[in-house]
């Protein structure tokens, strides 16, 4: 789950990381008022979760509490990268001398964690990477150690921080250490981080992701900072429903037992997709090991209810779950459904009791269902049949 920046400031604050003050607002004259109880200057920021709030207009420096309420009104219900402005931040100014960067993020590739620091803040890192990689420290994390004092000190170094500023700038990267493992966070992301005139570290901007595999049990208070409101409805019914579902943008919808089978599949259908008009994967849904009706039922319904979706590819390699227990499920899944399933399904089993489940399904013969043999086969009739 990726945080608003007002989010991540409230963590920050949670977790001692130095921040100033900041305030969300939803209209104007909230804008106004928050504005008046932090004082002097301040920036409004538009709150959404993309980058290019600056270019596109979203981030103003107000001198007083009116132009505040004048730049919220502009800002509110802009379109920034396909995202509509519903709240701003109202933070407080801040005299900067120096910005830098700091992120801390779960490496997958290398099963360990990476910090990365640069003594040049405030530009889009992507670009200082390609650009001028020297630029950008990589230190890898031992995630049995840990960001500790030492570890501090050896991202500041690398970083090529002055001497002066490297006790500081490491205390500040331990208390954002915190937040990344109390929070059980993926990514930790400051930029920039500033020296003040007054000398002052302090995170100016944050952004964080949250693991949500360790929301229900270890951070249930998670929960609250989702934004319900904006989350795509299909997603939200699958979880909901305690499916792994993603919404992609395509008119075949996947259902496999198991996410590599899920991922395989998604790259077949696309494959044949392109002799058919180039229909594309329209999910990612893994039922994973039980297929009961009542878990097939959600997956179809989810699936169904896409409005791009013309035709849906079951995929399901038998193992812990026989093919037989699957037949069974999509055979009361669609009774369950009833008019609700009125889109072409392509079946395609395979692995323990495979003979028993083909049986089950020919024998309901029910007209929606078509049924292959092997996966590329299903692919390419699911495919034909989303272009149909």
């Amino acid at each position: 789950m990726d945080l608003y920046e007002y989010q991540a400031r409230d963590l920050f604050e949670q977790h001692g990381v130095p921040v100033l003050a900041g305030i969300v607002a939803y209209t104007p004259e909230e804008a106004k008022a928050a504005a008046e109880k932090i004082g002097g200057v301040v920036v409004v920021k538009a709150q959404v979760k993309v980058g290019g709030r600056g270019k596109a207009g979203g981030v103003k420096v107000a001198k007083t509490a009116d132009e505040a309420f004048e730049y919220a009104s502009a800002i509110l219900g802009m379109d920034i990268k396909g995202h509509t402005v519903d709240k701003v931040m109202i933070a407080q100014g801040a005299d900067i001398a120096e910005e830098f960067y700091f992120s801390v993020l779960l490496d997958r590739a290398n099963r360990n964690y990476l910090a990365m620091c640069s003594v040049e803040g405030g530009v889009e890192i992507e670009v200082l990477a390609v650009e001028r990689p020297d630029a950008l420290a990589r230190v890898a994390v031992d995630p049995s150690v840990g960001i500790d004092a030492a570890k501090a000190d050896e991202i500041v170094a690398e970083a090529g921080f002055a001497p002066e500023l490297r006790a500081n700038v490491a205390a500040a990267i331990l208390k954002l250490w915190d937040v990344f493992v109390k929070e059980d966070a993926t990514l930790v992301e400051v930029n920039p981080l500033v020296r003040t005139g007054a000398g002052e570290i302090i995170a100016l901007d944050g952004k964080v992701t949250l693991d949500d595999n360790a929301s229900e049990v270890r951070h249930p208070e998670h929960e609250e900072l989702e934004d319900k409101g904006a989350a795509d409805p299909l997603e939200a019914k699958a979880k909901a429903a305690g499916l792994n579902y993603v919404k992609l943008d395509g008119q075949v919808g996947i259902i496999g037992n198991g996410a590599g089978l899920v991922m395989s599949t998604l790259d077949v259908v696309a494959y044949a997709g392109e002799k058919h008009a180039n229909v594309k994967p329209a999910n990612f849904l893994d039922i994973g090991g039980g297929a009961s009706a009542e878990v097939m039922a959600a997956g179809l319904d989810v699936i169904l209810n896409d409005e791009q979706v013309k035709s849906v590819f079951v995929n399901v390699f038998g193992g812990i779950t026989a093919c037989d227990a699957v037949a069974n499920g999509i055979v009361k899944a669609l009774e369950m459904l009833g008019d609700k399933a009125a889109k072409p399904l392509v079946v395609r089993l395979d692995g323990n009791n495979v003979e028993e489940g083909r049986k089950i399904l020919a024998e309901a013969n029910n007209p929606l269902v078509t049924l292959a043999t092997t996966m590329d086969e299903g692919a390419d009739k699911a495919a034909e049949l989303a272009n149909a």
